[in-house]
């Protein structure tokens, strides 16, 4: 059974999309013969869009194309000469770096959930993901199906049927309650004069898509626009091809398809026996022993318990010395000073004196992209956070941490927002996440890896984000921004303070000036107002 809903083309379509697509059939491509900067610019779309990368190449894109080029480029020209090449220096010598320099922009359309933080494990990679805060679930694929994944060893079980009611029912239900929330929404916060009804629009939609969200289930699929070099492409299919899912699985031999098509050196290990098989089967193995010590040493803990009061926020180490560790840094670049000299200098200085170094270096922060440099580097903290698996898939994203996560289940308990209980959506929004924790009990004897397709995104999940100081900056400042998910700002403001108070660390808290503490109604409305501004601003091409 092929589980995902074909897309057709016409022929005058097909013959505009092959030069730059390798498959047209396919649920994972990759782009070529494409300029860069449309590359990136289709892959910035994409993640605002409900259509397929193809279809908006179509739609939005083709008609700025020049097409009146030679269209008969042939990608391939060469290619035997950089094999052979790549071989002498890459078997011979053993060089990996080669596999650094050769980058491809690969789609992967209708991935679930659960696949798509899969995908974005890679620290080497970029990612855009399609937006759940700005794309309602509610419409259908071309196919009539709602947006989920259908495992096919599940739905060719005696479980199939429940699995496809109760998932319908959830996005039925996701449906129902959108244009609900909306309408409660637009009641309870007026348009102000001088916003136009498009901002307004846009801006209790993006609410009530948020407060709606946490409904959809883990099999919700997603698309993701991934650039990345052969070599960090190599190290994703080795971990894809070990884990336990059988959709990442089958997944991994897509994206190998595809991506042969244009970088077939760079990946010629994968699937070699005696090295890419060895090494798959290295993280497996591992994986496997460390479960059975586990269960040997601790069996009662690795069952999963019942406890949705535990704190959405901990700071579970820190450096009580990391305030004077990073000014060391920040004298062993500038001085001749060894490490060692440095922080037993700093240690002896005043407080102002340490204020003083500290303000220097860091300067003038006008805006949050003006990032102090990598001295920050040199302390670091470790969080402990339980939160819906919504807000979690968004900090994922935040590849430059240590994030590590548990199995998703429903025995954290869920969230509700505010908005679903002051809606009178309560009840409704229960009973869905009810049906999906059923669902989740029925899936986890005889499907364990698949039972975290039926958990909706409201449910919580327990991980750890381990960040240095400078990453911390990047990430609650941006976090924390008054047009952000309620859920993770909020994360992000407890991090802060967490910092400042329970590290003690304030003058590394007080850089991080950007961070915001404040509360808002409809957090995409000055983003709106902003977004307008500039489309009114810009200057038409004469």
């Amino acid at each position: 059974m092929f589980p995902y809903s074909d897309e057709t083309f016409t022929e005058a379509e097909q013959d505009v999309l092959r030069p730059y697509f390798t498959n047209l059939d396919q649920p994972v491509f990759a782009l070529v013969n494409l300029p860069e900067v449309v590359k990136g610019a289709l892959f910035a779309r994409y993640s605002r869009s409900p259509k397929s990368l193809r279809r908006l190449f179509l739609d939005e894109f083709v008609g700025d194309l020049d097409l009146t080029g030679d269209l008969t480029f042939d990608a391939t020209i060469g290619l035997a000469r950089a094999e052979q090449l790549y071989e002498k220096v890459f078997f011979e010598y053993g060089d990996d770096s080669v596999a650094q320099l050769g980058g491809v922009h690969l789609a992967c359309e209708q991935a679930s959930n659960i696949l798509t933080k899969v995908l974005e494990w890679g620290r080497l990679m970029a990612y855009l993901e399609q937006s759940t805060r700005y794309l309602g679930y509610d419409a259908r694929l071309p196919s009539g199906h709602y947006r989920y994944y259908r495992p096919p060893e599940i739905l060719d079980s005696p479980l199939g049927a429940r699995y496809v009611g109760d998932m319908d029912r959830l996005f039925d239900a996701y449906g129902e309650m959108l244009p609900k929330a909306q309408t409660w929404l637009q009641h309870r916060y007026p348009q102000e004069p001088g916003d136009s009804d498009f901002i307004y629009r846009q801006a209790t939609r993006a609410k009530a898509l948020d407060a709606v969200r946490g409904l959809l289930p883990a099999a919700a699929m997603s698309n993701v626009g991934i650039y990345g070099t052969g070599q960090s492409y190599e190290m994703l299919l080795l971990r894809m091809r070990s884990h336990p899912l059988p959709e990442v699985r089958s997944y991994s031999d897509m994206m190998l398809e595809e991506l042969r098509k244009v970088i077939p050196s760079f990946l010629r290990r994968v699937d070699i026996a005696e090295r890419g098989g060895e090494w798959s089967e290295y993280f497996s193995t591992n994986a496997s022993a460390t479960t059975k010590v586990l269960e040997r040493l601790w069996p009662d803990l690795l069952t999963p318990i019942d406890d949705d009061s535990v704190p959405e926020v901990q700071l579970t180490d820190f450096d009580p010395e990391g305030e004077d560790k990073l000014l060391a840094a920040i004298c062993f670049s500038a001085t001749t000073l060894s490490d060692t000299e440095a922080l037993r200098r700093v240690q002896m200085l005043g407080h102002a004196d340490k204020v003083a170094m500290l303000t220097a270096y860091v300067g003038d922060r006008r805006n949050r992209r003006h990032r102090p440099g990598r001295a920050f580097e040199r302390t670091d903290y470790r969080f402990e956070l339980v939160t819906d698996y919504g807000a979690f898939r968004d900090l994922q994203r935040h590849r430059m941490c240590t994030i590590e996560w548990q199995p998703l289940g429903v025995n954290l308990g869920y969230d509700t927002p505010a908005i679903i209980e002051e809606s009178g959506l309560g009840p409704d929004y229960d009973d869905c996440i009810e049906r999906a924790r059923e669902l989740h009990g029925v899936l986890s004897g005889p499907f364990p890896a698949q039972a975290g397709y039926a958990v909706s995104l409201a449910y919580r999940i327990r991980y750890i984000i381990q960040m240095n100081a400078r990453e911390a900056i990047h990430l609650l400042e941006l976090r924390s921004g008054p047009q952000g998910h309620p859920s993770y700002r909020r994360a992000a403001q407890d991090m802060h303070n967490a910092i400042r108070d329970v590290a003690g660390h304030k003058a590394i808290a007080e850089v991080m000036i950007h961070v915001d503490h404040g509360s808002t109604d409809l957090e995409r409305l000055e983003s709106e107002r902003r977004a307008e501004q500039r489309r009114l601003t810009v200057v038409p091409e004469s």
